[in-house]
């Protein structure tokens, strides 16, 4: 039977299976260096493989009159049906889980204990240990199966008769991944789509499309982004016998490097050890004593080597010698520790015991007008060590050796290992001057900014090479002058440049030293989006710049055409089928500063690999923050986008943020831009990390699927509200329809996303709104708190929203007579049951009812420790105010729960509500519901401080609903 399919919809404009997606997204992200990307070099917020894949797949798919196939096949596509996850299982269920996930009967037919320790009876064959591992991987939840499978990405392709089941139902004749997509691209569009990103970053949209079988244009206004988009393109898509060559290559320049290193006799010591990593601290002068203090927040160097520097006291030369000393007891660790220099931006003198703001060492100053005048002496363009009379000096004080049985050490520098270190200094200046001018070192200035501000403000360091210490750039210069000298082709280039960018990346002065006991290693510059000064450093030597210089280079089949080139997004004239964006959107992330980090480094070999490329981060042209000029930006980018799409064309944005502002300021962009919003999804992609943003960023991507605007219809206020009404319950009970009620994919927020989305898709459709002037709306400048009418639109679908996202136990008419601060501190509660302490999700759910007065509901309002009051915690306090909960019936079973609790004696509580609430006898089914939602909080591990509640709630449900006159 041939399925009939819509080509007109697509399967993401009617579903998408957020949960799972969400699953394999974050698998993904905690793979770290493990991802396909990545590996490649630095950038900010890349996008997962894994969730382009299924926005494409999405929007190519076409729609049947069976949603729940529809689902199957998308998911046994991605793999991410039973078969797929079997296919992707790669590693063996340990016997520990096989056993917990069997019956007692299975369990006794194939184990047995032997002293204790479990194992498989005498006689199991191979063939029933596999049997098993089906059987329980069967068993797991999805979560538990992601923990033993590779990701989709690591799997080339699908088996035979997967193809032949995916091919019956779509009536494609497909034998691979690229295929299919391509013939999907065919039946859609009537030839093989070109998916366009102009805002590509780390090249995952283009890589990923490429390697789906689609053609390709990639662009980005920023060099650094290109450098890596083209490497995920050109690199990887190269053949098996290129990618040979190039690692060749690598190894070529490497070994040139170590032999002149070598050859220099800067890092093997008498021994004949070789020095793997040296640590830097920077010392200033105590103001009160006069002291040269050596600066850290912290003594401890390795917590696994248990090796701490101890400051020894030199009354001569009124400073501190630095003893090194691993084994040490656990009190030495204790002491190293705590006796750190510098403690909450204070020096802490060892000697006077003094403590002086390190502002203050500076010499910053607040001028009249209530700006800052920064103290520090500027560094002049030759400079790459600090003057002797500079506020802060740096120095040696510790080496991390490696004998040849690999066995390493810790010791301070002797006489000898300062002699290398003035020898680096020396074979630095002979070379400085000629590497500026044949661009192997930086030369250029840095361009103050948000973030470029943190080395000038507290260091001094104006220009680039001044974040990096005189070993690290006679090594990084060193690489780069034979990359010069001997790479022949474009890709060679290519691959030297992103080893430098790696190097540079994790060695220079901003990169951290990581005492941790499983470490203890030099870390990355950009463990967050920042650059951050340090007192304490680590630099690499050449051996162990082995672990940044090499990267792995493994071959991908990319068959499409692929066009990239860096431009700006709104002067681009190639026309996509699809545009799949994740544009700089009221972003926190600085790409075009934290960029010139490496573009410093890469100016001269950049233009001679890509003539026809500029090597400068365009920071005037940069799309940013989220003013009016923004907003405008913003316009002028998606409306050339729509211009260069078909008429069936469509785009996917992504962005990740959820502050109704920037949803109404996003309506608004598109709405001017003629495009119209069929869809959203938002998906989890963010793992914790240092560096994530806080507030009303959340750890998601919300993907707006998006059309041509082609309706010339005018709507009016009035009228839209009622629509948007019946468009948020249409698409709440879609999804909730379609829904996997073992494995649900929606959440509260997933529901509340579509509220969103409904209003937009509604706003979006109308040519014009009668009361909107969207070119006036663009330009206006709000006060704080000030709504907008299309906030307050979206507003209102989110109230509709939590009319229908009624909490498990309540009854859809009980939770639609409960006051809106009763339902805000219900679905609070929700919240802690999720494990969500965000304040910011409390604002949130504040806004969606309507509730002005909350804070007093709130037990804690700390940023991520934010939680509702219990019944004793409110005890009487406050009943029969005139605030909106006080009076509540709510309120009542609070206060009648307290009485129960204090008086141990739930009849206590029985009667505080006969007596208390107005028509108690009318009104005992709701107050049994509120009582069964309490009790059913005390299973719940993150809420312990609701157990006495739960319990009596449980008890005082029963009284109630067997109460008689």
């Amino acid at each position: 039977m041939v399925t009939l399919f819509d080509w007109n919809k697509s399967f993401i404009e009617l579903q998408f299976p957020v949960s799972k997606l969400s699953k394999e997204s974050y698998k993904e992200r905690k793979s770290n260096l493990g991802q396909t990307l990545t590996g490649l070099g630095k950038w900010w917020g890349r996008k997962p493989l894994i969730l382009v894949r299924a926005a494409l797949l999405g929007l190519l798919m076409p729609v049947s009159d069976n949603p729940k196939k529809d689902m199957e096949m998308f998911l046994k596509v991605m793999m991410m049906d039973e078969e797929g996850l079997w296919l992707r299982k790669k590693q063996p269920i340990p016997v520990e889980e096989i056993y917990e996930n069997l019956t007692d009967e299975e369990r006794q037919k194939y184990f047995e204990t032997n002293g204790g320790k479990l194992k498989y009876k005498e006689g199991i064959t191979k063939r029933e240990r596999d049997e098993l591992q089906k059987l329980v991987f069967s068993r797991l939840s999805y979560d538990e199966k992601l923990k033993y499978c590779l990701r989709p990405e690591e799997v080339d392709n699908l088996p035979e008769p997967s193809w032949e089941v995916i091919n019956q139902y779509f009536g494609t004749n497909a034998k691979n991944f690229q295929e299919f997509f391509r013939e999907l691209g065919m039946k859609r569009f009537g030839q093989i789509p070109t998916v366009g990103d102009c805002f590509c970053g780390g090249g995952s949209v283009p890589f990923e499309a490429a390697r789906m079988g689609l053609n390709v244009f990639a662009s980005d206004l920023n060099p650094i982004a290109m450098l890596l988009t083209w490497a995920a393109l050109n690199i990887l898509g190269s053949s098996e016998e290129e990618i040979e060559n190039l690692r060749e290559f690598q190894k070529k320049i490497f070994d040139l490097a170590d032999e002149q290193v070598t050859e220099w006799g800067i890092e093997h010591n008498e021994q004949g050890h070789r020095a793997v990593a040296y640590l830097y601290c920077n010392e200033t002068i105590c103001p009160e004593c006069g002291w040269k203090v050596p600066l850290a927040p912290s003594w401890v160097i390795g917590k696994g080597t248990k090796t701490v520097a101890i400051l020894k006291e030199n009354h001569q030369t009124k400073s501190f010698d630095i003893e090194i000393k691993s084994n040490a007891t656990a009190e030495e660790m204790q002491l190293a520790e705590k006796t750190g220099t510098v403690k909450d931006g204070n020096l802490v003198c060892p000697h006077c015991k003094v403590s002086t703001p390190i502002p203050a060492i500076r010499k910053d100053r607040i001028r009249e007008d209530g700006s800052v005048e920064y103290g520090l002496r500027q560094w002049e363009p030759h400079e790459f060590l600090p003057r002797p009379d500079d506020v802060f000096q740096e120095r040696l004080y510790c080496i991390r050796y490696e004998k040849p049985d690999g066995e390493r050490y810790y010791t301070a520098p002797t006489k000898k290992d300062l002699e290398r270190e003035a020898k680096v200094v020396e074979l630095l200046k002979e070379r400085f001057t000629s590497w500026q001018e044949k661009g192997y070192i930086p030369s250029s200035r840095i361009e103050e900014g948000e973030k470029t501000l943190e080395p000038i403000r507290t260091r001094g360091w104006s220009y680039w090479h001044q974040l990096f210490n005189p070993r690290q750039l006679l090594l990084h210069g060193l690489l780069m002058e034979l990359i010069d000298k001997h790479a022949k082709t474009q890709k060679e280039k290519v691959v030297g440049l992103l080893g430098v960018n790696r190097c540079c990346n994790w060695n220079s002065k901003l990169s951290k030293w990581n005492p941790a006991p499983a470490s203890e290693k030099v870390e990355d510059t950009f463990y967050n989006q920042a650059l951050n000064t340090l007192y304490v450093y680590g630099a690499r030597s050449m051996k162990y710049l082995a672990n940044s210089w090499f990267f792995e280079i493994s071959s991908f089949d990319i068959e499409g055409n692929s066009v990239s080139m860096v431009s700006d997004a709104r002067n681009i004239t190639h026309v996509s089928t699809i545009w799949l964006t994740d544009p700089p959107y009221a972003d926190a992330i600085n790409y075009h500063e934290l960029s010139e980090f490496f573009l410093a480094w890469d100016k001269k070999l950049l233009l001679d690999t890509f003539p026809d490329w500029y090597a400068d981060s365009k920071r005037a042209l940069a799309i940013k923050g989220r003013g009016e000029d923004f907003k405008q930006s913003m316009v002028q980018v998606y409306k050339n986008l729509a211009k260069h799409m078909p008429n069936n064309g469509m785009q996917v944005i992504m962005f990740t943020h959820q502050d109704v502002s920037v949803w109404a300021d996003l309506a608004l962009i598109l709405w001017a831009a003629g495009l119209r919003v069929t869809a959203a999804w938002n998906i989890a992609t963010e793992t914790e990390s240092a560096g994530l943003k806080e507030g009303n960023y959340v750890k998601g991507t919300v993907l707006l699927v998006l059309r041509k605007q082609t309706s010339e219809q005018t709507a009016y206020l009035d009228e839209l509200y009622p629509e948007i009404e019946r468009e948020v319950q249409r698409q709440i009970e879609i999804m909730r329809e379609l829904d996997d009620k073992e494995d649900p994919n929606f959440s509260d927020p997933d529901y509340l996303l579509a509220a969103y989305a409904a209003s937009l898709k509604v706003l979006t459709s109308y040519k014009r709104i009668e009361d909107i002037d969207i070119e006036y709306e663009l330009s206006r400048k709000r006060l704080p708190g000030e709504e907008s009418p299309i906030e307050k639109i979206i507003y209102e679908a989110v109230r509709i929203a939590y009319d229908y996202i009624v909490p498990k136990g309540f009854d859809s008419y009980t939770w639609k007579t409960l006051t809106p601060e009763e339902r805000f501190y219900i679905k609070g509660l929700d919240l802690e049951k999720d494990g969500i302490y965000q304040i910011g999700a409390y604002q949130e759910l504040a806004k969606g009812f309507g509730v002005k007065e909350y804070k007093e509901l709130l037990a804690s309002t700390k940023a991520n420790h934010a939680r509702l009051k219990t019944a004793l915690e409110f005890g009487t306090r406050g009943l029969n105010s005139d605030d909106g909960f006080s009076n509540t019936l709510l309120r009542n079973v609070l206060a009648a729960l307290h009485q129960a609790i204090k008086a141990e004696d739930p009849s206590r509580g029985k009667n505080w509500l006969r007596n208390e609430v107005p028509n108690y006898w009318g009104q005992r089914t709701t107050i049994v519901e509120i009582l069964e939602y309490i009790s059913s909080l005390g299973s719940i591990d993150t809420m312990p401080h609701w157990k006495e509640e739960a319990k009596y709630a449980r008890l005082l449900a029963e009284l109630v609903k067997n109460d008689g006159v």
